[in-house]
């Protein structure tokens, strides 16, 4: 079979000739239709992450979606954080305990653009967010994957209006056609000038900030919450720090809340991925992406990690390579 694999940690993958593998045991094979490029995925393969050198040759691939004993699912591996392959290759031995079946109508491709980031923009929404129908949402980093499945979860779920905050003129875009009422510019570090602009764009206070960015804008941000509002942090991809002062917090009562998937149970994460699969299929939740043959995996892994790609890229292991 071919497979992407990861040769030398901090170099893109190599396409190569693989055996299949044999599922041991509580194994079960997938035939892999979609193989999603994740920032975990990029994260596991510099070898410097905080799970440590990974064991090479591997293939990577964290999550994808496929077809097992005939049946359509969705698939998680540990790829890159602990010995053992992943989802970029044709066929993937996985875990039974990680298979969810997914409906009959669900698209591969989309549920593998989706999977975990859709999992934590659903759940950090509604479960720790605990997001009400008729509610005022702002989601930052709106432009990425989690964001633009938070604004258009955070709509499904009921809320009556979502503001957006981008950092970058394309990503301010792509938060526009998700469907963000309002798309606030976060192009500056200033914090009083973004509140303002968060002010100007919410309709009254918020109810509930869901955020993967952390630093100035977060700060920002949770200017714009009610008394009792809520602040769902779930990543720093702007800043490790925040900017946030002490009276922000106490004057308005704030609740700053935590949230990771690596929380939820296997049971929480399944009916999650059922969820997003099945909005994806009446085509209320999707992400900008992209589907690559697996072949140009190693050219697809660059673009993703320059970040000049249109959207999430998808592996397709079963396509055949682009004539030039």
């Amino acid at each position: 079979m071919r497979a992407a694999q990861i040769v030398e940690p901090g170099r893109p993958p190599l396409v190569a000739d693989l055996p299949v593998p044999v599922a041991g045991p509580g194994e079960t094979l997938v035939e892999v239709g979609a193989a999603p490029v994740t920032p975990l995925d990029l994260l596991c393969a510099t070898g410097t992450s905080y799970f440590g050198r990974p064991r090479t040759p591997y293939v990577p691939g964290v999550q994808g979606a496929g077809v097992a004993d005939g049946r359509p699912v969705w698939f998680a591996t540990s790829a890159g954080m602990a010995p053992g392959d992943g989802s970029m290759a044709h066929v993937a031995a996985v875990p039974a305990r990680d298979l969810v079946e997914l409906p009959a109508e669900a698209d591969p491709v989309a549920v593998a653009a989706l999977g975990l980031s859709a999992v934590a923009a659903h759940m950090a929404l509604t479960w720790r967010g605990e997001l009400a129908t008729g509610e005022q949402v702002v989601v930052l980093g709106a432009g990425g994957v989690v964001g633009q499945a938070a604004v258009r979860i955070a709509r499904i779920a009921g809320a009556r209006r979502v503001v957006a905050g981008a950092r970058s003129p394309a990503a301010r875009e792509r938060a526009r056609q998700a469907g963000a009422d309002a798309v606030v510019a976060l192009d500056t570090g200033d914090v009083a000038t973004l509140a303002a602009r968060f002010a100007e764009a919410c309709d009254g206070p918020a109810d509930l900030v869901l955020d993967p960015l952390f630093g100035p804008a977060a700060a920002a941000a949770a200017r714009a919450l009610r008394q009792g509002g809520r602040w769902v942090n779930l990543g720093s991809s702007a800043d490790e720090t925040c900017p946030i002062e002490s009276s922000t917090l106490r004057g308005r009562s704030l609740r700053l809340l935590g949230y990771t998937n690596n929380e939820l149970t296997p049971e929480q994460r399944a009916a999650s991925i059922v969820f997003v699969a099945e909005q994806a299929a009446l085509g209320r939740l999707t992400v900008a992406h992209e589907t690559v043959p697996l072949e140009e995996a190693g050219a697809a892994w660059r673009r993703q990690a320059a970040g000049t790609a249109s959207g999430r890229i998808v592996l397709i292991p079963g396509a055949a390579p682009r004539k030039p």
